[in-house]
């Protein structure tokens, strides 16, 4: 016999609990790591430092935004993190280069790899 309150098909439903709020999520943090790892991964091709700058104004809403709700500060540290490494690297891998072709720039003349291998060793030994 079933329970009182409920039929054979359908029995006493069990009472509903609460459900806690949900987080409100912070996309810009997300973005910020994303864009400071590839950042960091491509700084050393010199595209770094473009996808970093973009990475620390995401970083720098992130922050905004997990001030306001309170999630994603940790993801939006990281960001802002990856980011300034990333700059930072391209900004030092542009410098090298700089001073790589300075040093460098009579050696550039297509007379083959062999050749141009000797004189950078010359070009490079000598100062």
């Amino acid at each position: 016999m079933p329970a009182p309150g409920t039929t054979a098909e359908h029995p006493a439903a069990a009472p509903a609990t609460p459900t806690p709020p949900a987080a409100v999520p912070n996309s810009p943090a997300t973005a910020a790591v994303l864009l400071g790892a590839l950042g960091l991964f491509t700084s050393f091709a010199l595209v770094g430092g473009p996808v970093g700058l973009a990475g620390l104004v995401t970083a720098g809403f992130a922050l905004r935004t997990a001030r306001r709700t309170g999630t994603g500060r940790g993801r939006a540290v990281a960001g802002l993190l990856l980011s300034l490494a990333a700059v930072t690297l391209s900004v030092l891998a542009a410098v090298l280069l700089t001073w790589y072709a300075n040093h460098t720039q009579q050696c550039y003349r297509p007379d083959g790899i062999h050749q141009y291998v000797e004189c950078v060793r010359r070009s490079l030994s000598d100062r």
